[in-house]
């Protein structure tokens, strides 16, 4: 008996020495990660950082050229339309050199002298008139009585016209005697103290009510007709502007939801897509790649008591739909791998991997919507490496 005991722990011995080799020799199971199969609403959009624009802006420029006050506006003061936001004064007077400056007085000189002769002119024409009409009328009293003849009353009546008319042209030239004296004085009116009148500024008003966005020239200078000195806008007509990729461009329609985010306030705000435009234009990425991008114009649908903190220019992020579906199995899209021409998963099923084929119906934002080959609550293998393989051992992290 006592043989046969000793014989039975010998086996036993040995039946565990082998099932520990045996234990030893087995693979292990894989650590894998594994998530759920989920049944809801897919959503696939286009995500890209934008910007934001306010719809009208105005430009205010000088409509004549002159010398510009100082502007006393400042960015972010309110204005009404045909507010007075700008005043321009005639430009000074060109500097003389002495010697141009003696030569304005001598002209001034010469003027002056031209209207005494002028004046000189029109004394000699008014007494020749009036000498004529006293002889118009003594030869009408002679012709009346028959003293004198008719020739002699129409001669008398042709130099009373003649003496008339010259009478006219010296008062026309001492009138313009009068505007070259004016014209010289002129010239020589910053010269002399109490000559120079108060010059009447021209008065530059705001286009439409709004905030100043940006004050292009503050400082008192001379500007050109045409020079911008600042802009007007709405702060409350915003619009978002966002460049996408040529490709991803096709699929945005107008009236597309558009998610805000992070645009530095709590929640994200709601927009719809306006407009997408038809031309695009060449980009360099970060990477130094050439890029074919289309711009998006947004509306914001949010209410504007939400978003009063943003301005123009301000950076946000923007996620645009442009696919959606209801009630279908969503995974990871780390989880899929190419087996062939048809995509497959790895489902863990009793501590086992399992290779599944799926019908793949789009993946977007890291996530893939599964048409046919998973069913709700099954739990796919997410990053697979290349130790997993057909049925081979798994353990879940």
């Amino acid at each position: 008996m006592r043989v046969t005991a000793g014989r039975v722990g010998m086996a036993l011995g040995a039946l565990a020495a082998a099932a520990g080799i045996v234990w030893l020799l087995m693979p292990k199971p894989i650590p894998v990660e594994t998530v759920a199969v989920t049944k809801e609403r897919f959503v696939a959009s286009v995500d890209e950082d934008g910007k934001t624009r306010i719809r009208q802006h105005y430009v205010v420029a000088a409509p004549l050229a002159g010398r510009l006050t100082r502007v006393r506006l400042k960015a972010g003061d309110k204005v009404a339309a045909n507010e007075v936001v700008a005043a321009i004064l005639p430009p000074p007077a060109p500097l003389l050199d002495p010697r141009t400056r003696r030569e304005a007085e001598e002209r001034l000189g010469t003027a002056e002298a031209a209207l005494e002769r002028a004046k000189a002119v029109v004394e000699r024409a008014r007494a020749q008139a009036d000498h004529t009409k006293a002889e118009l009328d003594r030869t009408r009293t002679l012709a009346g009585s028959g003293a004198s003849t008719v020739q002699a009353l129409e001669r008398a009546e042709l130099a009373q016209r003649v003496a008339d008319r010259d009478m006219r042209a010296a008062e026309f030239q001492n009138h313009a005697a009068e505007h070259e004296l004016a014209q010289a004085m002129a010239l020589l009116g910053r010269y002399k103290d109490g000559m120079d009148a108060p010059a009447e500024p021209w008065n530059v008003t705001a286009p439409v009510s709004g905030v100043v966005l940006r004050v292009l020239q503050e400082s008192e200078a001379a500007v050109q007709s045409g020079m911008p000195l600042l802009e007007i806008g709405d702060p409350r007509d915003l619009e978002i502007v966002t460049d996408v990729l040529s490709t991803e461009a096709v699929e945005i329609r107008p009236g597309a939801e558009v998610a805000i985010e992070h645009w530095g306030g709590p929640g994200a705000l709601s927009g719809q897509v306006r407009r997408v435009e038809p031309a695009a234009f060449t980009k360099v990425s970060t990477l130094g790649v050439e890029e074919q991008r289309v711009n998006v114009l947004i509306d914001v649908l949010s209410p504007p008591q939400q978003w009063t903190g943003l301005g123009d220019g301000y950076q946000v992020d923007t996620r645009i739909t442009v696919f959606t579906h209801n009630d279908i199995e969503i995974i990871p899209a780390g989880a899929l791998f190419r087996r062939g021409d048809s995509w497959s998963v790895y489902v863990a099923v009793d501590g086992h991997a399992q290779p599944r084929t799926i019908e793949l119906v789009r993946r977007s934002r890291g996530f893939a919507a599964v048409r046919k080959g998973l069913t709700q609550g099954e739990r796919v293998i997410v990053y697979p490496s290349d130790q997993i393989s057909p049925g081979v051992r798994v353990s879940v992290k």
